[in-house]
């Protein structure tokens, strides 16, 4: 559990590194993205097949993999729902750079549970090359979204500290996930396939209802040159790994 804990807080920490290049760029980083969200729904899809999906299908009947999609779609679906609800209070503060990124920190912490949900779930798995694998791609899938955190806050006049721990502080839910599906799976005998599938599930309804829009809205060749990018990478480290 140690070992686990320590892996979940260094995908966390991950996240910190996307305020970086705003640091430097301040506004500018904006422009890189569109690139840096299709690298992350690329990573991020990649893994939620090879190395959740199809582990599930693996080692569970088809029924209980598509009811662990279904409760993870659905999880990822209520949490939307309720984060939309929450918009109007948002509004009530002052400065329209703080509301945004009052947003964009609400939308990541609440998405960031089920990724630990997924380091958990394959760190309780015996498949080898598996658990790097997912907690590589989801560190990766991190830096991008820090980046998105940071630039609407430097705008807003936050410190680059500020900036940089609220980044790690959206994926602070990842370690508490990632202890509470490990800690399932190894209690309860025959939940690996249906804890697989849920963080599948999950991830991959955020790639579709988060990602994808914001790689492909502003047209242009970066986004798709991001997505491709991403998906390759994991593509490469799942045939090195033997996943």
């Amino acid at each position: 559990m140690p070992l686990l804990i320590l892996a979940a807080t260094g995908t966390a920490l991950a996240t910190g590194l996307g305020a970086v290049p705003v640091f430097f760029m301040g506004r500018r980083a904006a422009a890189w993205q569109p690139a840096l969200w299709g690298l992350a729904a690329g990573v991020m899809a990649v893994a939620s097949i090879v190395g959740l999906l199809q582990p599930a299908l693996d080692q569970g009947s088809l029924v209980a993999v598509a009811g662990g999609l279904a409760a993870g779609t659905a999880f990822l679906v209520v949490t939307r729902v309720a984060l939309s609800s929450t918009h109007p209070h948002v509004g009530q503060l002052r400065g329209a750079d703080v509301r945004t990124s009052i947003l964009v920190f609400g939308v990541l912490f609440v998405h960031s549970l089920p990724e630990g949900f997924a380091i958990g779930t394959v760190y309780a798995s015996e498949t080898a090359g598996l658990g790097l694998f997912v907690i590589l791609a989801i560190a990766l899938q991190n830096i991008p979204e820090g980046t998105s955190v940071a630039i609407p806050m430097a705008d807003a006049g936050f410190s680059r500290r500020q900036q940089f721990w609220a980044a790690v502080a959206t994926s602070a839910p990842q370690p508490v996930g990632a202890a509470v599906a490990f800690a399932l799976v190894e209690t309860v005998s025959g939940l690996l396939a249906v804890s697989f599938a849920f963080a599948a599930g999950a991830m991959l309804s955020l790639v579709v209802a988060e990602l994808l829009p914001r790689t492909l809205a502003p047209g242009g060749w970066h986004g798709p040159i991001g997505l491709l990018g991403g998906a390759g990478v994991m593509l490469g480290l799942s045939a090195v790994l033997g996943v």
